[in-house]
């Protein structure tokens, strides 16, 4: 696909069966699900995918499923990712292969090399692949967080380096830093974080935003306001619907695979990543929040 990217590209959740093996029908369903709620994009396996927690076979397997699901009616960006650049370049040509539209990558998340690494990894990939590269500067323990100069530098160095996703802290100060160092070089920059700053990235050119799947449709309705015209009305529903992102942001995979299980999605609610699962009290928190935000669900 040719057009640039923008919108609420989510990042699609990987679900389990009991067992832990990987479950197929409802990875195909939630794919089916974030098209319908009209994601202008599909992304992963990614931070909110588990992805640390995937073997390689398996993450091959989720980029194919999602790929002959989606079918070509919104881009794939597959979250390549990896250790060392060596494995890295592997699964990039391998998604590119598949049918990607696309690859999203940090830099390795148990090396964390220094600006001349990183340079020298994401150098690697761009000269594996003929496919656009988004590098997501993440600030969480598995990210890597590079400066708004180094970004600009591979935007302007590095061919395929096409878009950013921001999710250093001030993010939406940052999407404006690396729009202002990189130019016409970048052809867009996301932001993050389940959404949380959405307005504030918006009003500074950030090109869309990657939240987990969980609440698509709602994401896309503001997004859409947005670009109407009408941030009064996004205002509106993001004032509503961010107390389910703040709590979201405090307890993760568990509320993304809760509300997907609730609504219809997700069969289980089986991660393996580590943290618990919602007690008595988060249930009853989890409650009265979906009691202001499930009218705004489409779906």
């Amino acid at each position: 696909m040719t057009q640039p990217w923008r919108g609420i590209f989510v990042i699609v959740v990987t679900p389990f069966n009991d067992d832990y093996t990987l479950d197929e029908e409802s990875l195909r369903k939630e794919v089916r699900f974030c098209i319908e709620a009209g994601a202008h994009g599909l992304v992963g396996p990614a931070n909110a995918s588990e992805f640390p927690t995937l073997s390689d076979d398996e993450r091959k397997r989720w980029i194919e499923i999602v790929i002959h699901e989606a079918g070509g009616q919104i881009p794939v960006v597959a979250a390549t990712t990896h250790g060392h650049l060596v494995p890295a370049v592997e699964l990039s040509r391998f998604a590119e292969k598949a049918g990607a539209d696309g690859l999203m990558l940090m830099p390795p998340h148990i090396l964390h090399p220094d600006a001349e690494g990183c340079y020298a990894y994401f150098k690697a990939v761009n000269d594996a692949v003929n496919i656009p590269i988004c590098i997501q500067n993440y600030a969480g323990v598995p990210g890597t967080p590079m400066s708004s100069q180094l970004l600009a530098r591979m935007c302007r160095e590095l061919e395929h380096v096409e878009y950013i996703k921001e999710e250093t802290l001030p993010e939406p100060r940052m999407i404006s830093a690396t729009l202002a160092a990189a130019g016409d070089a970048c052809k867009g920059v996301f932001g993050g974080q389940g959404g949380v700053y959405l307005l504030d990235e918006y009003r500074r050119g950030a090109h869309g935003n990657m939240p987990a799947s969980q609440s698509t449709d709602v994401q896309v309705d503001m997004w859409t306001l947005l670009e109407q015209g009408d941030e009064a009305g996004a205002r509106r529903i993001y004032n509503r619907i961010l107390p389910l992102i703040n709590f979201e942001r405090m307890h993760g995979v568990a509320v993304y695979k809760e509300l997907l299980v609730r609504r219809g999605i997700f069969k289980t609610r089986v991660a393996r990543a580590p943290g618990k699962q919602l007690d008595d009290y988060d249930r009853a928190e989890f409650e009265a929040i979906l009691a202001d935000v499930e009218p705004l669900f489409r779906l």
